[in-house]
């Protein structure tokens, strides 16, 4: 029953890193690569829809780092020309509603952290003319924009160019990603937003005290904008001891966050980060002690059905798995992605 309910879902993944890996290759390879190695995994994930963050690592930073950000958007767009008959990048809920009719997977571009801005806010409307819908302020440390959760002791709010920011990014109808922000930062967003504000990625702190993770109070500012939170699915974000870092410990998280903010406000946010370390680690210098992270099953956007069956065991009706599956965050996308204010 469980898998039938999958494949009949809309299933969107709102953060996938797999840009990094796919622009790891030569530019003449990127569509092709992406085809080879990537849609397979997507095709038996059941994936219809696929947030790609522009990731920038820290050796563009800080004087490559626009030039990396300009270079990935421009792989996602060769990337979905050269598979236009599997995916589309899409611009608003217009196009994902025909990309899925087609039968193709919606692909929406996002900036994780955006360290090509600096304090360039003037930026981000050429950064909408070439597509980005969702953006995030901050990863683990400190942006001339605000202070990621690894900085949660400075006790820092949105600088006066993440303020500008965040009314920019609500003016052109790019949603405003909270995951890696910090709890300062997160409650001055609550306090400024005058619209819907996104967790793509991000798991609940009352099952695990992690600063990566949100505070049930932080879930319910979140849902009062009428936003939602995608579940994170990394272990080290689900549990303290390896063996409790199971499907059925992602549940927990997601049951918990449903309860706390109603099943219309839940989503995946997976962040399969070892398909995307596999691509571009060389053997020499892989980390022996990686897998410790994972969860068995979610390396990577095959197992995705996995989380359908735990939900099912949990005995969620149907309705609810197929919302948080992807009829949520395609319901928050078709009304907010591109709509300007």
């Amino acid at each position: 029953m469980s898998h039938d309910l999958h494949r009949r879902a809309v299933v969107a993944d709102a953060h996938n890193d797999l840009l990094i890996a796919v622009t790891a290759r030569p530019p003449h390879r990127w569509a092709g690569y992406f085809r080879e190695r990537w849609l397979p995994q997507l095709r038996e994930g059941g994936v219809d829809l696929q947030v790609l963050p522009v990731f920038i690592d820290d050796q563009f930073r800080p004087e490559g780092a626009l030039r990396e950000t300009l270079r990935m958007i421009e792989c996602a767009h060769t990337l979905a020309e050269g598979n236009a008959d599997e995916v589309r990048l899409c611009l608003d809920g217009d196009d994902i509603e025909a990309a899925l009719a087609d039968g193709r997977i919606a692909l929406v571009l996002a900036l994780e952290s955006a360290p090509g801005l600096d304090a360039n806010v003037e930026l981000l409307p050429t950064l909408h003319r070439l597509g980005v819908r969702i953006a995030s302020l901050a990863h683990w440390g400190r942006t001339a924009l605000a202070d990621g959760s690894g900085e949660d002791a400075t006790g820092s709010r949105l600088t006066e160019a993440g303020v500008r920011a965040l009314r920019e990014m609500e003016r052109l109808g790019i949603l405003f990603d909270v995951s890696h922000l910090g709890a300062s930062g997160v409650a001055h967003v609550l306090e400024l937003a005058t619209r819907p504000v996104l967790a793509t990625h991000s798991s609940a702190r009352a099952l695990l005290d992690h600063h990566r993770n949100l505070t049930d109070e932080q879930l319910r500012g979140i849902a009062a904008t009428g936003g939602m939170v995608c579940v994170n699915f990394l272990g080290e974000f689900l549990a303290t001891a390896q063996a409790d870092r199971t499907v059925d410990r992602l549940a927990d998280h997601i049951v918990h966050i449903a309860e706390v903010i109603g099943v219309g406000r839940v989503g995946l946010g997976p962040d399969f980060i070892k398909e995307v370390s596999d691509d571009t680690t060389p053997p020499c210098c892989e980390d022996v002690e990686y897998a410790r992270l994972l969860v068995p099953g979610l390396e990577g956007p095959r197992g995705l059905p996995l989380v359908t069956e735990a939900l099912v065991r949990r005995g969620l009706p149907e309705g609810d798995v197929e919302k948080i599956l992807g009829g949520n965050v395609l319901e928050l996308f078709r009304k907010e992605l591109g709509r300007p204010a």
